[in-house]
């Protein structure tokens, strides 16, 4: 027998299925970075921003030291497997305004447009009103963001809001999710945080409960189902130093208060007669080079020796009326800031609401509602 003529087929067949193999059809940035020290932390990933005329583009924040000259910076960036972008990675570029970079797939047949902005200085401001949202997710829920004296975009809060829509495709609309936009403010609209159940899959992950949250950081959607608490990832640069934290708030516990509970079928323990509450609370501390971020793991620890002072509420009570809270900014034992340390980007500031206390260890009452408003942050001139 020619045995060349069994071998023959067997040879065209492999390269048939390697012709065959579908080529990547991804078009994303993974992972920015900068040569040398610049970085003060991660690169931030926002959702996309749909323009009029509906193009979209996606938010990428580079928050460097100060000192970093932004007129050559050249990022290097990752891509997803086989992609190429225009232009290159680690070209050169001026970064006094956004630069735009497109990401083509492999297949060559998707597109993916990019807006890398550079930072050197704190986004934090004084006044937030919570007037201004974009949607994230596709259009599924709200991104709240402040803007400047020119009614650019300044600084966009983070939420879990990404992390619940991976418990349930079916949401569409922001009003059920746990952190959207209220009409009716203290003054205007305002944020409205409601604590949740999470479905069948939350439950299945031992995260059967979300609380509604609003804080100054970044959500890391990565996280979110593997060890939710390092999703939350707390602060921004903030070169001043902080005093106080004031504001409005209404507050209504939701009827049952559930405790994490991992031998139920839904992961949930009713605890007759306890009550939900909220929180509110501002955190100063030094970003290091060992741990440039704070999470959901440490941001409070009473032993956290990179936290220098946290504005914390001590009486929080439901309410149907907007309530003042007026909370000082109080220094933890032996800290002080360093002036110098201060002026190079040294320090990150992050500002938090919750609906539920516990919502951190997936535990309060589904229902659960906060609304915050006209929210003021001190500092010394």
């Amino acid at each position: 027998m020619d045995y060349r003529l069994l071998v023959l087929p067997l040879a065209l067949a492999g390269a048939s299925c390697i012709q065959d193999e579908a080529l990547n059809t991804e078009a994303d940035i993974e992972r920015v970075t900068l040569q040398g020290d610049a970085l003060n932390r991660e690169a931030e990933f926002g959702d996309a921003v749909y323009g009029t005329d509906g193009t979209a583009f996606y938010p990428i924040t580079l928050y460097v030291k100060k000192g970093t000259d932004i007129t050559r910076l050249a990022p290097e960036l990752e891509l997803t497997a086989g992609a190429t972008v225009e232009p290159p990675s680690g070209t050169p570029r001026n970064f006094r305004t956004p630069q735009l970079y497109t990401v083509t797939s492999e297949d060559g047949q998707w597109q993916r447009r990019y807006r890398i902005e550079v930072s050197s200085t704190s986004a934090i401001g004084t006044f937030y009103h919570f007037e201004d949202v974009r949607l994230g997710g596709n259009g599924k829920y709200h991104i709240f963001y402040e803007t400047d004296d020119e009614g650019k975009e300044r600084l966009a809060w983070a939420s879990a809001n990404p992390g619940y829509a991976l418990t349930d495709y079916t949401i569409q609309t922001p009003e059920l999710f746990p952190t959207y936009q209220w009409a009716e403010g203290k003054s205007g609209k305002c944020v409205k945080l409601v604590t949740r159940k999470t479905g069948s899959l939350g439950s299945s992950v031992n995260m059967p409960i979300a609380s509604g949250n609003l804080f100054l950081g970044t959500f890391n959607v990565g996280n979110a189902l593997k060890n939710a608490l390092t999703a939350t990832q707390f602060g921004l640069q903030y070169e001043k130093v902080p005093t106080y934290l004031h504001g409005w708030y209404k507050y209504r516990s939701g009827e049952t208060f559930y405790e994490l509970d991992k031998t139920a079928k839904d992961k949930l323990k009713p605890i007759p007669g306890r009550k939900d509450i909220f929180n509110i609370y501002a955190v100063l501390y030094e970003n290091t080079e060992d741990n440039r971020l704070l999470d959901g793991t440490n941001v409070l620890d009473e032993d956290n020796e990179q936290i220098v002072s946290t504005a914390v509420i001590s009486d929080a009570h439901e309410t149907d009326e907007w309530t003042e809270f007026d909370l000082p900014f109080v220094y933890r034992p032996g800290k002080t800031i360093d002036p110098v340390k201060l002026a190079a980007g040294g320090y990150n500031l992050t500002i938090v609401f919750a609906s539920s206390l516990r919502g951190d260890y997936f535990e309060g009452a589904p229902g659960s509602t906060l609304l915050v408003d006209e929210v003021e942050l001190g500092y010394e001139p």
